[in-house]
C-alpha cells in the first residue's frame, strides 16, 4: 500500500502541528503497519496569536493550498484553530471550501480538514455536549473560542486560559503542567475535557495520563484533527495512549 500523504497549512511560527501529528501517526505505524505516513507542510506567516495576524495569515491560505496541490496530497489539514474561529461562527465551512477550491484548481482532489472544524466533529463523535477547554490564549480570544464551539450547539462550562500571546512561546510550555492545570477546572458539568485547544500547545505526553485521572474523555484540537484524517481517509482512528478518541471505539460516522 502506498504511503498516505499529509498535506499541512501551518503557521509559520508553529511547531507543535508538525510534531505531534506526525508523532501519533508513527506510533500508529505500530499497530498498523501496512498503513504509512509522509508529511508535507506549506506554511502561512503568523508571529503574535492577535486578531490582526491571525486574518494577515488567514488571507495567505490560497497560496499555501496551491504549493501542496502540487505534492498531490492525499488529504488537506488547516492547523490554526483560532485563525479560523476568529473570523466568526461557522467559518471553518468556508475556510475549508475555499483551500479544497484551490485544490481542485490545480488539479488536487484531496479532502479538506480544519483543526477547528475537527475539534467539533471530535466532540460530535463522543456524544458529548459540554466541555471544558483550556487554552494558551489571551481572555478576550478564549472568549471568541467558547462563542464558536457554542454556535455549534455545544455548551463550554468552564474554561481556563493561560494568556501567552507570543506563538512560539506557546509551543514551549510545558506540557507536564497541564496535569495541574485541568485541575482548576470545573468538571461537575463537564461531558468531556479539551485539555489544549490549540495545536500549537503541547499536549500528547499527558493526554492519556490526564485522561487516566479525569472523570471525562480528554481531547485536544491535535488528537481531534488526528481523528478527522483518519476517518476521512477511511481508516482506523487508532492511536496507542492518546485518550479515548483514538482508541478505535468512536465511531467515525
Amino acid at each position: 500500500m502506498p504511503d498516505h500523504r499529509i498535506g499541512m497549512i501551518v503557521p509559520s511560527s508553529n511547531l507543535t502541528m508538525e510534531t505531534e501529528i506526525p508523532r501519533m501517526l508513527r506510533a500508529r505505524e505500530t499497530l498498523h503497519p501496512e498503513e504509512r505516513f509522509t508529511f508535507h507542510s506549506a506554511r502561512t506567516r503568523m508571529r503574535q496569536v492577535t486578531p490582526e495576524e491571525l486574518r494577515e495569515m488567514n488571507a495567505q491560505s490560497d497560496r499555501a493550498a496551491a504549493e501542496l496541490a502540487d505534492a498531490r496530497p492525499d488529504i488537506v489539514t488547516s492547523a490554526c484553530l483560532v485563525a479560523i474561529m476568529a473570523q466568526g461562527p461557522g467559518y471553518h465551512c468556508t475556510a475549508e471550501d475555499a483551500i479544497s477550491t484551490v485544490l481542485r484548481t490545480h488539479n488536487a482532489t484531496a479532502p479538506v480538514v480544519s483543526s477547528a472544524g475537527a475539534l467539533l466533529t471530535a466532540l460530535s463523535a463522543l456524544r458529548v455536549r459540554r466541555v471544558a477547554i483550556l487554552t494558551p490564549y489571551l481572555k478576550p480570544l478564549t472568549r471568541t473560542v467558547i462563542t464558536y464551539i457554542e454556535n455549534a450547539g455545544f455548551e463550554v462550562v468552564d474554561s481556563l486560559s493561560l494568556e501567552v500571546p507570543d506563538n512560539l512561546a506557546v509551543a514551549r510550555l510545558d506540557p507536564a503542567d497541564l496535569e495541574e492545570h485541568w485541575r482548576r477546572l470545573d468538571l461537575r458539568r463537564a461531558e468531556a475535557l479539551v485539555v489544549s485547544a490549540c495545536v500549537q500547545m503541547p499536549s500528547l505526553p499527558v493526554i492519556q495520563r490526564i485522561e487516566d485521572q479525569a472523570p471525562v474523555p480528554v481531547l485536544s484540537a491535535a488528537t481531534a484533527t488526528t481523528f478527522s484524517v483518519l476517518r476521512e481517509l477511511g481508516v482506523a482512528t487508532t492511536v496507542p495512549d492518546a485518550g479515548h478518541l483514538l482508541s478505535g471505539a468512536v465511531s467515525p460516522a
